[in-house]
Parts: structure tokens; sequence; C-alpha cells
């Protein structure tokens, strides 16, 4: 570990080497339309691996210095123009590169990094949803994770507006990654009542892998991944900030935050802060589902310097909500509909230092990322009494990674790395241990290659081994557990461009998930529950194989995906005839297995510039072998949307109003401790434009969720065994003023 540590010094202290000479290369040009050849001031041009960007000036020219030699993707976007990527091999000299572009109708792809390159969508053999910051605004939900269930097959358990956790095709808690700008979070996420401690502030957007991604990520990405990336700085020499606020009519809901940032040729910096504060939610009967309260606070900041022989980052996260908890004793003692969190509330707190950096090195392109993480946990039975029946954890990760990118050309790409990480958990003062102490240990290596031939076909594999150790401390009721579990993973994935306007994508891959603590030790009441693990374990493999079909024109685009996985060993939490002495029944891990297969159904568009029309349907079984069905399988689901757009009305400009719907099939069949729930359909609607206002433009949109006030409960929701319907009517108004200082 010393020598891990001295080896990080050594390279923060090389970045800080500005008189080291390196060749310079520089790119510049003019961005014009298409149509009539006219500048377009203002444009954004963007290096995404070097995370550098800059605008047009009012005759649409730019310029970039201080670039690495090699392969260099821009991307160069503009509002109402179709978004433009170009790759080009750098070599010592000044490049000219002019664009051309189109009127936007439809966006069909943008650079993407989740599939373990700097790629557009079309070029990942693993297919990448994603959703912007803007658009996460614009949903109007009270919660971050419910705003990412408008991707085809992504869903959430909830338990009311504050707990949520994602769901991908059906697999959820360790059975997928979340991460936060790269970084796998550690939040004791083995339970649907334990969130993600991550927020939407002050990101550009977010990625999703939807299926097996354990070559790239190692263990809990057997059903896929949710990549939380921040947003880009500041044009160099711009000093720009943002103010957002957003109300909420169910929850008296208040949401804000502030963030500024900076940039200069070769310094970036910024910061952002925010808070979150809600209500207990109402019902469509305007009853208040007791104890659903939630306030958060968090705080960002990242500094980093460019050069061109390497690009050098810091980033600082820090996460504190308070989650009320709808359970048996929160709601006798909840007597009336409030802010403050009192009783039987999550009292979590979240820091993540983490440092991404790479070196330029001619042909080699290197990648040294490293991140800690202190996450405690407690939870809060009564305000009175702080270490009555209370829980008070901490979990705390370094994690590392090198990936070395070896030279590549325009046909290929080569990728070999590892990663590590080292947990640690610990109980504290109160009496309630539900994870022991332990000590987790994981190693891994992997390799990458990517290879397109006749310019139509590009083929991806890797393969990855890992290594992990679980070492706890015995307790009265837990044995010791001390464990190691290897595992090898692959994948095999092709996409086809059939021409300019359908591709087809197909992947084969192999993941794995080890059992996590909690399988493993617990033994005693979670929760309104007492479950039992199981030390003789396995590790979960999974098999998928995806095949997809991509189609975009001018007006239209649709994609169609389908999947089948097979998944040996699955683990899953059911309840057993056997009691304890009070009566409660016995839930115990198994393992079992399983099947889960389905597709997805999205089409966009857009007959006119000023009528844009969406829909989406998601559909998935999930059984056991023994032909029971698996728990927490979504609803089969279809959404619509209706948008209508101008870009320039008087004085507004982009102004839309829209009209959209969630219709959510009956789910007969339900897991044993499951019950059959009803179909339902919620009617939301928005409006929003922007206003210029002293050089700047203002945002403001209005939306309405549940406008039919619609009486619901869904299948995911764990608050359906207690008898609480899900949120009625939700009007949300957001505001977001951007400030120029510089």
């Amino acid at each position: 570990m010393k020598k891990v540590k001295i080896s990080w010094f050594i390279i923060m202290l090389f970045a800080m080497m500005n008189q080291i000479g390196f060749a310079q290369n520089s790119i510049k040009g003019r961005v014009t339309g298409k149509t009539n050849n006219e500048a377009l001031s203002f444009a954004n041009v963007y290096l995404p691996e070097q995370n550098k960007g800059t605008l047009t000036d009012k005759n649409g020219e730019f310029v970039l210095t201080n670039l690495p030699k090699g392969k260099l993707k821009i991307q160069f976007s503009y509002i109402g123009y179709k978004t433009i990527i170009k790759t080009i091999f750098a070599n010592n000299t000044e490049t000219i590169l002019n664009i051309e572009m189109e009127t936007a109708v439809l966006q069909a792809e943008e650079v993407v990094i989740s599939g373990g390159t700097y790629s557009t969508q079309h070029e990942n053999a693993i297919k990448i949803d994603l959703i912007k910051s803007k658009g996460i605004t614009f949903i109007g939900t009270p919660t971050f994770t419910e705003a990412i269930t408008s991707i085809p097959g992504v869903d959430m358990i909830a338990k009311g507006t504050g707990v949520a956790k994602p769901v991908i095709r059906g697999l959820s808690m360790t059975n997928i990654l979340m991460l936060n700008n790269g970084v796998k979070m550690e939040n004791f996420q083995f339970s649907e009542n334990h969130p993600f401690l991550i927020d939407e502030f002050g990101i550009d957007r977010i990625e999703i892998i939807k299926g097996p991604a354990s070559l790239l990520y190692g263990s809990d990405a057997v059903g896929g991944v949710i990549n939380v990336l921040k947003e880009k700085p500041a044009p160099i020499g711009k000093i720009l900030g943002d103010y957002n606020i957003q109300y909420h009519s169910n929850t008296q809901g208040i949401v804000s935050n502030l963030g500024i940032k900076g940039s200069s040729e070769s310094f970036f910096w910024g910061l952002r802060g925010g808070i979150k504060s809600h209500t207990d939610y109402r019902d469509s009967y305007d009853d208040y589902v007791p104890n659903t309260r939630f306030n958060e606070n968090s705080f960002k900041a990242n500094l980093g310097i460019n050069k061109s022989f390497g690009l050098f980052r810091l980033y600082y996260d820090y996460n504190q909500p308070k989650l009320g908890m709808c359970v048996g004793d929160a709601v006798m003692l909840t007597i009336e509909n409030g802010r403050k969190n009192k009783f039987w509330y999550q009292d979590l707190t979240n820091h993540i230092i983490s440092t991404r950096n790479t070196l330029f090195l001619g042909k080699y392109k290197i990648y040294l990322n490293a991140a800690y993480q202190m996450n405690n946990r407690r939870l809060q039975t009564d305000e009175n009494k702080p270490f009555f029946e209370m829980v008070d954890m901490d979990l705390n990760t370094f994690s590392y990674e090198v990936k070395t990118y070896l030279p590549s050309t325009a046909n290929s790409e080569y990728i070999v790395g590892l990663q590590g990480a080292n947990k640690t958990n610990r109980n504290n003062k109160a009496p309630n241990h539900v994870l022991p102490d332990a000590d987790v240990n994981d190693f891994s290596v992997f390799g990458l290659a990517q290879h397109t031939f006749f310019k139509k076909l590009k083929a991806q594999a890797g393969i990855r081994y890992d290594f992990r150790s679980i070492s706890t401390e015995a307790e009265t009721n837990k044995e010791a557990v001390n464990t190691d579990y290897g595992n090898v993973s692959a994948s095999l994935g092709a996409t086809y461009e059939v021409n300019k306007n359908i591709l087809l994508r197909t992947n084969f891959a192999s993941a794995y998930r080890t059992p996590n603590i909690a399988e493993l030790t617990q033994n005693g009441m979670h929760g309104a529950r007492y479950e039992q693990g199981n030390p003789e374990l396995k590790s979960q493999r999974s098999y998928e194989a995806d095949l997809s079909a991509h189609f975009h024109s001018k007006f239209m685009m649709v994609d169609v995906s389908g999947f089948y996985n097979s998944i040996n060993d699955y683990i899953f939490i059911a309840p057993t005839d056997d009691t304890i002495a009070s009566g409660d029944k016995i839930y115990r891990y198994s393992q079992t297995n399983s099947e889960i297969y389905g597709g997805e159904l999205s089409i966009d568009v857009l007959p006119f510039d000023w009528l844009n029309f969406k829909t989406s349907y998601a559909y998935l079984i999930g059984k056991q072998d023994n032909g029971s069905y698996l728990p927490f399988i979504p609803q089969n689901k279809l959404r619509f949307e209706l948008k209508f757009q101008k870009q320039k009305l008087s004085f507004l400009k982009n102004t839309f109003f829209k009209v959209g719907g969630l219709f959510a099939a009956k789910q007969n069949n339900p897991a044993m401790f499951e019950t059959k729930t009803d179909s339902y359909f919620l009617l939301n609607a928005g409006i929003g434009t922007n206003i210029k206002w002293a050089n700047q433009m203002v945002s403001l949109s209005v939306q309405v969720n549940n406008l039919l006030n619609e009486t619901y409960i869904d299948h995911l929701s764990t608050l359906k065994g207690i008898g609480y319907f899900n949120i009625g009517r939700n009007i949300s108004i957001n505001l977001k003023i951007p400030f120029g200082i510089k």
C-alpha cells in the first residue's frame, strides 16, 4: 500500500511540472450552417477525452491549442443543429477542420465513455442509452432515480419518494452498479431500503448499459451499469455559473443548487452546492403517507490541469440525506405531515475524494484513477434516544484503476488494465449490527480489443479475471466468514452498419456476482422481517445474448432490442416455513438457476420541425428453473410523449408544450412473497421556454405528473404490503438562471 501511495505522489508531482517541454498540437477552423453557409457563433467545440472545449466567435471560428499527439475525437454541437463527431490524428502540426452543420431534426448519437473507450453510440458493441441533465429537469419527479426510469428497460424499487433503487431488466441491488463519474459507489446497496447516495446536481448526462458489464467493471455489473457523468468545464477563458430552483406541489418540495466554474488554457475548476427538502407525499385522496419525508444537503468541488502531456483532475463529493422510513412503528408515531425527520429515518453521510488522470505519451495513453469513499449509515428510531435500537456503520473504500491504451490505428483500439479495491465495514457504538465488521479486497486484470473490418463491421472482444477475498468477524449470532472467490468474465460483440441509416448490434457476455456480506452473514431483524444469510453461497454467473437494430433517418429513429439472460445460482431472499420465537417468518437467502428475457422498443418521430412524437415499450419475464417467478420484476410498460416545439416565438426561445403518458400492464406473475398488481395509466403534461434576460437565457418550465390524479400502486413499491398508494398529482416548477462573470 505504501508503494501505491508513493507512486501516486510522484504522478501528481509530475503533473505540476509545467516547465517540461512537449510537442504542441492545435486545431482551428470554422463552423457554419450547411444550408446557407452562415457562421454559427457560440457553437460548442469539445474534446471529451481531454475534458477541454471552447466556443466559436462571431465569425464561427475556433482555436484549440496545447493538445496531445495521436487520435483525437472532437464533438461539435449547436442548438437546433445535428451534433457532429470527428476523429483526427494529430502529429505535431496545426490541423484545419471546417465543419458544416445540418439543421437538427433528430439527434442520432453522442460520444459515450461507459463502453471502455471514448466512442460514439453507434461504434459500441454494447448499446449505451443516455439521458441529459436537461431531460431530467423536464421530467419533473421528486427523485433522481425516478427520472432515469424514462429509459425503456429501467425501473425502480421505491419506498415512497425518498428511498428508491434502480432496476435494469429485472435486476437490482448488488446486481447493478452505480458509478459517480466512473467511481463505483459503495453505499450498503444490498437492500432495497438503501439508496445510492448521489444526486442530479452538476451533471452533464447519465449513461446506462443494460446487460452484463463485468468485463469492464467486475462483480455487481451482472444487470448493468448507470454512470452519472459530471458537467463539462467552462469554455476556455470563461467563468460561468447557474442557479437552479424547483418546487414540487405534492411534497411542498424545495430543490435548489448553485454552481460556478471557470477555465483557462491549462487550468479549470468548479464548485456547486445544493439542498432538497420534501414533506410526506400525498396520494390521490390527498392523504399523506406517513414518514416519507426526506432532506438532503450536498456539495461538490473539482479542479484540474490540462496539458499536452496529460490531464489531471481532482474531485470532492459530499452528500448528507436524511430519509424517512415508512414502517410500522413510524406510522404510529407520525401524527402530522411535516418536513423535519423525527422518527425512523436513515441519517446518511457520504464523502468521495477521487482523482482521474490521463498521460498522453506519444502513441500510448495511460489512465490512472483512484478514489476514497467514506460512508456512514445510521438508522435513527427516535431523535430523543440517539442509540436506542439504532444502526451506526462506517464503510470506507479505497479503489484504484490503471488502464493503458496501446498504439492504435483508425480501425483498431487495444486496452489492458488492472483494477482493485479495499473495503472495510465497521460498527460503531450502536447495538444493532446489521452487518458484522468485515474486510473485502478485490483485484482484477483485463484486456479489451476493438477492430473495424471493411468500414462496416466493428468487433469487440475482451476477457477479465477477478479475485475477491471476504473476511468477517464472528458475533453472538453470526459465524465468521473467511472465503475467496475467483471469476473469469468475457464478452464478444459486433456492430454492423448495413447502410448509413441501419445499424445491427449483437453481444454475448459472461458476467458474475459474488455474494455480498449480508447474504453470507445476516441473522436477525432487518426492517420489518427476520433475515438469515447463507455462508455457503457461491458466485452468481450470468450468460446473456443481446441483439438489437437501429434505424435513423432525417425524421425518424427506431431502436428495437431483445435479450436472453441465463443466470446460474441466482441469489435471492424468500420466506420459509421456519419462524422465530415471536412468530415472525424467517426470510432466507438461497440460490437457484433462473432466466430473464424480454426486450425494448423505442420510436422517435419528427414529421414537422414543430412536432415530435416518442413512444417506448419494455417487456420482461423473470423465472426460476422450477417455474416460479423472480422477485422485483417490473410491470411491462408503454410510454408515449407528444411534443409541440418552436425555436422562436416572439421574444421566447425554444418554447415547447408536451403531453405524455405511462401505461403499466397487470403484473400477473408475482414471486412467492409478492401479490399480483393491477394495471394503471398516468397522464403527464408540461410547458417550458427560454427568455433572454441581461444577455442570459433563463429557462422556465412547468411539469404536471399524474395529471388525472390516478389512484395506483406500482408493483415495485415496497409500501404495497402496508396498503399505501403511490404519489398523486404533482406540479413541479423549474427555473434555471445562468450567469457569466467573465
